[in-house]
């Protein structure tokens, strides 16, 4: 079966056992091996990690000081992604991109209530805004030249 799947979502500690690899790069690696193009290792509070065929991209968890229930989050967390997918329409890798933040956003709504009571009234402004806030605590500039040789 997992040799017809495109995108293979599991926690760190299922990629770990699939691949029987204690190292989550080369358990990712064997996974994309058996067929899947892209691979989504979630981390919980930590964050996630999405290996594609010539790239990694990590996504941190947003941080959140009073978590109510951890449960549910990791399945908030996948349709957020996949539910950015879908409304892109598009599959490049920019897109997959943006879809880890999606569900990262997501997935950190899910820990602020017990249930499903945080996500059912969500509005697609919060979601933005909880976006933007990803962006501004992760975005840095490259100083050229801010590493000299010898």
């Amino acid at each position: 079966v997992i040799g017809r799947v495109h995108i293979l979502m599991v926690n760190d500690a299922e990629a770990r056992q699939l691949a029987d690899e204690s190292n989550l790069l080369k358990a990712a690696r064997w996974i994309q091996a058996q067929g899947p193009e892209w691979v989504v290792v979630k981390k919980g509070e930590h964050g996630a990690v999405l290996f594609g065929s010539a790239s990694v991209f990590f996504v941190p968890g947003y941080p959140i000081e009073e978590v109510c229930d951890p449960t549910g989050a990791g399945d908030a967390f996948a349709g957020g992604f996949l539910g950015y997918l879908d409304w892109s329409g598009s599959r490049s890798r920019d897109d997959f991109r943006r879809a880890m933040v999606y569900g990262s956003a997501l997935g950190s709504y899910a820990v602020e209530a017990f249930s499903v009571d945080r996500l059912k009234n969500l509005t697609p402004d919060q979601v933005m805004e909880r976006i933007r806030q990803f962006h501004e605590i992760t975005a840095f500039e490259l100083e050229v030249g801010a590493v000299r040789n010898g």
